[in-house]
């Protein structure tokens, strides 16, 4: 029986090789309409078959950590509906804490899927603050969605320096997913106002 696209096997999402897959990773605390925007601005900017919101478990010996995983997915599965999208605790299941080791985990689960890491202009301009953030710039291409005002620390970011060469133009934004990495690429999306920072502060949160 063919498995339906969106669907999971024993917690993991299903996917088939030659299918590119969008992955946005993040505490989801709470998930946010802004979430949403940049999620349905990913998928048609870059030609994706499918996203996943990686909700992460969290880093267990923070203070002030997210809030329980189990209420981030439900609060994210109720807000992010759409046949394309799946929204997975892919990480807590991998027993992964960095994005570089997840993507290594995912690229031996799912041979033949090509993966696309999505990110913000603000998290490209500290991107080599990240654990292995040259191999995970070496492991998949990378979409990054800016606002037109918020490209230019991210355009001299030691990320952006580094891989030059690898930046395709927005025009070819749609085929990103197919190039070999190293391969990124700017679009500009504006981004909602919302954030998870300022819903928590109002006490609109856990």
């Amino acid at each position: 029986m063919r498995a339906r696209q969106g669907v999971c096997v024993r917690g993991f999402p299903v996917a088939k090789a030659g299918q590119v897959i969008g992955l946005l990773g993040g505490s989801f605390d709470p998930p946010h309409e802004g979430h949403v925007h940049i999620t349905k601005a990913a998928l048609q900017w870059f030609g994706l078959d499918h996203l996943w919101w990686l909700v992460t478990p969290g880093n267990p010996l923070k203070a002030n950590g997210p809030a329980p995983l189990a209420g981030r997915l439900q609060a994210a599965r109720h807000l992010m509906r759409h046949p394309r999208v799946t929204v997975t605790d892919i990480e807590a299941r991998l027993g992964t804490r960095y994005t570089a080791q997840t993507l290594r985990a995912l690229r031996r689960r799912y041979p033949g899927v090509r993966f696309v890491w999505l990110m913000g202009a603000d998290n490209l301009a500290q991107f080599h603050r990240w654990q292995d953030w040259r191999g995970i710039m070496e492991a998949v291409p990378v979409g990054v969605m800016a606002r037109p005002g918020d490209r230019i620390a991210a355009r001299l970011s030691k990320a952006a320096r580094v891989y030059a060469q690898a930046r395709l133009p927005g025009r070819a934004s749609h085929v990103l997913g197919h190039h070999a990495a190293p391969a990124w690429c700017f679009v500009n999306v504006p981004l909602s106002d919302q954030s998870s920072t300022a819903i928590r502060a109002r006490g609109g949160w856990r």
